[in-house]
């Protein structure tokens, strides 16, 4: 009897290194090969934006399957912040903040650019998934809780930073070539927020997503704008007085070349 249990428990104890070698992980029959022109970015006092070559191959075991053609997707995104979202009212003929509401997280760059329609390269359900829309991007948790109409602050926000040249989609830019290589162009633009940002690069077929590459770029900035950004960041009172005696020597200065030229 004693016996019996220890052999019982002996296999149970194999088990899950059976199960562990029994099913190996299988690789996708088509995936991304990809990288970047650049992986840092500095952020200098003269910086005016830079663009990103993001390029790649498939890899595959086999030949291409017949059917739907190969689409790509490239996202960079930036890093995630939460954001407060303001609507203002005409109230006793004054326009004032009357409603507010905080995003939990929202991207403070965000790109896609496409091989094809956004709608037909990808589905919904694979949207979901992967949150790669820019809608799908922004984690509105709570919103709805906080205004009666949440979706209308976080149109806001979209268009907000659209027209500022955060949020980009640009569709059918991605060039694939014999369904095996492709490159595009992402264009960073001058008011960037420094920090880790996100590239990713979707293949798919039919909507769905086949495989997936992610990679990082740094951004950080550098020289004079990294060393004032630092002394606000970590000595606020020394900042704040630095800037009194620039703005006091800058006005003196103003106030004798007025007074030279008069004469």
């Amino acid at each position: 009897m004693i016996r019996a249990l220890i052999l019982s428990l002996g296999l149970l104890a194999a088990l899950p290194a059976v199960a562990e070698t029994a099913a190996p992980a299988v690789p996708p029959p088509e995936q991304v090969v990809a990288g970047l022109s650049e992986n840092q970015i500095a952020i200098t006092a003269t910086f005016n934006g830079s663009d990103i070559l993001v390029f790649g191959a498939v890899k595959r075991q086999t030949p291409p399957p017949d059917g739907a053609p190969l689409q790509v997707i490239v996202t960079l995104e930036g890093p995630p912040n939460p954001v407060d979202i303001s609507r203002k009212g005409h109230v006793w003929g004054i326009w004032i903040n009357t409603e507010r509401a905080r995003v939990t997280s929202a991207p403070a760059f965000y790109a896609i650019a496409t091989s094809g329609p956004l709608n037909q390269v990808l589905s919904q359900t694979e949207d979901l998934r992967y949150k790669i829309t820019i809608p799908q991007a922004i984690q509105d948790t709570g919103v709805a809780s906080q205004v009666p109409d949440g979706e209308a602050f976080i149109n806001a926000l979209i268009r907000i930073r659209k027209d500022q040249g955060l949020y980009v989609l640009d569709q059918g830019t991605v060039a694939v070539e014999q369904a095996t290589l492709f490159h595009t162009d992402i264009r960073l633009p001058a008011n960037l927020t420094e920090g880790l940002y996100k590239a990713r690069i979707f293949l798919t077929r039919n909507g769905q997503v086949v495989d997936v590459h992610n990679t990082d770029i740094r951004v950080r900035k550098m020289g004079l704008e990294r060393w004032l950004y630092e002394l606000a960041k970590n000595q606020p009172p020394v900042y704040g007085l630095l800037s009194l005696v620039i703005a006091i020597a800058a006005g003196w200065l103003a106030s004798a070349v007025f007074r030279l030229a008069k004469r």
